[in-house]
């Protein structure tokens, strides 16, 4: 199970069991209500008693129903709506007597009628312990909210720190593999450089062992914290695009023109950064078939240096566009999905800036955006 649908999951459950609750609460709270307002008709019966009591009566039964009324607010209104007295209510609800009835949410009215020309009312709203009850979901809705928010962060954190350690350990073991053979490699170039000074091929030889050797060089770079620099991006896009254009069918151009005369500079760690720019462009190159035309655009503004790199390729639909910065994923019949993420990686972690798919569409094209930060924004 992956860990959007855990999270889908946990949030489900979370979901339920705060209805549940919600449900339950309600229940009581309207059971609690019902309670209420049985006790506030005795209230009002015993208040009527009361008022109608003969001199010899008993009326410490009918006092202490009365006065047992410790949490509901109760207020007695003439006909006009003035509270005549007022019974648990929030003085300062109530500056002075004859004032109107607060304004809210009041049960009743209760008639209680005095003579044949006076008639009051009774009025109650719900006690503390009823209005807490009806806040409880809300609180377990906030409690549940902030115990998933926690294990989200700490599988997220602990899944960060994983996968950080997994790119380490794997580029450190692939600069470490690619080491052995490359040294047996320059052993031999030199020989065959010594024995057979003419031939054209070996300088050929000795370029792909440099290029071998450059990208072992990037991998122990991944697999330690890169060294930035302040230097001219142009060079490094320039290097790469030197790089591609040797490799590439002459029906796909690359337009580059957007570099000549320009300085763009930044920090940088320029193998890591090129490689970056081999990926994408590489990546353009696949998503073209037959002729077309990728084109690089630099741009800046007062903190940041941006470059657009944009094919005529055939797109990416909208569903893969959500996906392809997950490591291990590939649109491609062969690949192992680890370019667009590793490249993010370099851009994202070791140089702070930005890499992100600007746009893309179907039977169009491609454009991806790289934004770097200059030295004085750093």
């Amino acid at each position: 199970m992956s860990n959007r649908q855990i999270g889908t999951t946990v949030l489900v459950i979370a979901m339920i069991i705060v209805a549940i609750s919600v449900l339950f609460t309600n229940n009581l709270a309207r059971s609690l209500q019902a309670e209420e307002q049985k006790y506030m008709s005795i209230w009002a019966d015993a208040t009527r008693q009361l008022i109608f009591a003969e001199d010899d009566a008993d009326i410490d039964f009918v006092s202490s129903i009365i006065e047992k009324n410790n949490t509901i607010p109760v207020y007695i209104c003439d006909e006009e709506g003035k509270v005549l007295a007022s019974r648990n209510a929030d003085e300062k609800k109530l500056s002075i007597i004859n004032a109107q009835l607060p304004t809210g949410a009041h049960h009743g009215p209760i008639e209680l009628k005095i003579n044949e020309e006076t008639t009051q009312y009774i009025y109650w709203d719900d006690s503390s312990m009823l209005t807490r009850l009806r806040y409880v979901p809300y609180a377990q809705f906030l409690l549940i909210f902030i115990f998933i928010a926690v294990a989200v962060i700490t599988m997220l954190t602990g899944q960060k720190s994983e996968e950080n350690r997994l790119w380490v350990g794997l580029s450190k073991e692939t600069a470490h593999q690619l080491g052995t053979p490359i040294s047996s490699l320059n052993a031999w170039q030199q020989l065959l450089a010594d024995k057979y000074p003419e031939d054209e091929y070996v300088p050929q030889m000795k370029r792909d062992i440099d290029r071998l050797q450059m990208i072992a060089d990037r991998f122990q770079k991944i697999g330690s914290e890169p060294t930035l620099q302040t230097e001219n991006l142009i060079p490094v896009l320039q290097n790469a695009v030197a790089y591609m254009r040797a490799r590439i069918s002459n029906r796909i151009t690359i337009d580059d023109a957007c570099l000549n005369g320009v300085d763009r500079t930044v920090l940088l760690n320029a193998p890591l950064l090129q490689w970056v720019i081999e990926n994408l462009l590489k990546n353009a190159v696949d998503a073209i078939s037959g002729k077309g035309t990728i084109t690089l655009h630099i741009h800046e503004n007062e903190h940041d240096v941006m470059l657009d790199i944009t094919d005529t390729g055939k797109g990416i639909d909208n569903k893969t566009q959500r996906r392809i910065f997950e490591p291990g994923f590939t649109s491609k019949d062969r690949g192992w999905g680890l370019g667009l993420p590793l490249a993010k990686r370099i851009v994202e972690q070791y140089h702070g800036g930005k890499l992100l798919l600007k746009s893309s569409q179907v039977g169009v094209g491609t454009t991806f955006r790289i934004v770097l930060k200059k030295p004085e924004n750093c």
